[in-house]
């Protein structure tokens, strides 16, 4: 199987939309976004690399997947920070390592460009990203997360 995993592009936000429809919807259950709304957040990624990047694992020219990085800083570390926000791969392609090479990508990347380190969250009963993420050599952090909406 031939994945290949690279950095989005233009031409790819008609797929790359629908792949981001499927996983808000189909995956975490929530309303379908707002269409525009959501190409104006993948151009605005595009546009702005220095918010974030997005990858995107393709296979004979078909989007199989993506991953986002959203860009902050450490006080502490005075360094950049990355937070994998999504890693998304279409039900009938997982199992095919995909999703560990996003996360590789993603990986390689911060380590390139000198981040302090990258952070993620997933479900309490998301059993099998927590799999793919003990795999891959991460682990869970001392720091409690909170929200407010």
């Amino acid at each position: 199987m031939n994945i290949q995993i690279r950095i989005s592009m233009e031409k790819d936000i008609p797929q790359l939309s629908n792949l981001m429809i499927q996983y808000i919807v189909d995956f975490y259950q929530r309303p379908r976004p707002d269409e525009e709304a959501l190409r104006q957040l993948i151009q605005h990624i595009q546009c702005n690399p220095s918010s974030g990047l997005q990858f995107v694992a393709e296979q004979n020219g078909k989007l199989i997947g993506f991953a986002t990085l959203y860009f902050a800083f450490s006080t502490l570390q005075l360094k950049r920070t990355a937070i994998l926000n999504d890693l998304f791969v279409v039900p009938d392609a997982r199992g095919k390592k995909a999703g560990e090479q996003l996360f590789r990508a993603c990986l390689s990347y911060i380590r390139e460009k000198g981040f302090a380190y990258m952070t993620w969250e997933t479900a309490r009963d998301n059993h099998a990203a927590q799999s793919l993420y003990s795999k891959m050599g991460g682990a869970v952090s001392d720091w409690l997360v909170y929200e407010m909406v």
